[in-house]
């Protein structure tokens, strides 16, 4: 066993239980604790860095915390997604297999806008969602119009890279 793999081992014997509880604590939900602490652990491996840590609990917290905002990111859009379906007729409703995909492009796209900063993000919806121009996005955001069209330009560069750059 190499070294990495015998810090990982202690890391996790010496932490994981400790780690669950942190998360029960916080989740009120043991099943979603330990799979957020099995998700915490397996990030850890995934990790191609030397695990020689001062903090390991300030680490796993930090590595913790990010898992679980990403749940009840998850979750919102996924209560959004439902009551979205409730909303329409029956038989306009989308099988469980295209909602479960619409949920994974949702939780894609979330991820995908939360990367921008802020003033960026901004422009983009307004100009994507709500079909403003730029001199009016401009106007709304109290900003010039080249630095709408710069928000713009890299908000699309960003989603270009992700939707073509990236290895499968």
């Amino acid at each position: 066993m190499s070294s990495r793999d015998s810090s990982i081992t202690h890391l996790y014997a010496q932490h994981q239980g400790w780690l669950q509880g942190w998360l029960r604590r916080r989740l009120n939900d043991s099943s979603d604790a330990a799979d957020l602490a099995q998700d915490t652990f397996l990030r850890v491996l995934q990790r191609r860095q030397n695990l020689s840590l001062e903090e390991p609990r300030a680490y796993l917290r930090t590595i913790a915390r990010g898992l679980m905002i990403d749940l009840w990111r998850r979750r919102d859009i996924e209560r959004a997604w439902l009551e979205t379906l409730q909303q329409l007729p029956e038989q306009q409703a989308p099988s469980p297999e295209v909602g479960v995909l619409m949920i994974e492009t949702l939780v894609a796209i979330d991820s995908l806008l939360d990367e921008l900063p802020p003033a960026v993000r901004e422009a983009f919806l307004l100009a994507q969602l709500e079909g403003l121009s730029c001199p009016r996005i401009a106007e709304r955001l109290g900003v010039s119009l080249s630095t709408v069209e710069r928000y713009i330009a890299k908000a699309l560069r960003h989603c270009y890279r992700l939707a073509f750059e990236q290895e499968p």
